[in-house]
């Protein structure tokens, strides 16, 4: 399983933007289609809503791919 750590800038990400930035889709709307498919799981969970708000300590997860979301250290 592949574990890819993402800071955040900020108090959250939408789920859908997640994806594009750890670079598992191309786009935003991309990001969008594959939340809908039911392929993403948040916590453990499915997660349906293509903009869930993702905040720090959260464990987003799709096919064999794992993403710890982290605080922003600028915080």
């Amino acid at each position: 399983m592949q574990t890819i750590d993402f800071e955040l800038e900020g108090d959250y990400v939408e789920l859908n933007m997640l994806l594009k930035l750890v670079g598992l889709c191309d786009s935003g709307g991309a990001g969008k289609a594959i939340v809908a498919s039911g392929a993403v799981r948040v916590d453990g969970a499915m997660e349906l809503r293509k903009t869930c708000k993702i905040h720090a300590g959260q464990v987003v997860g799709i096919d064999d791919v794992e993403i710890h979301v982290l605080a922003d250290p600028q915080a």
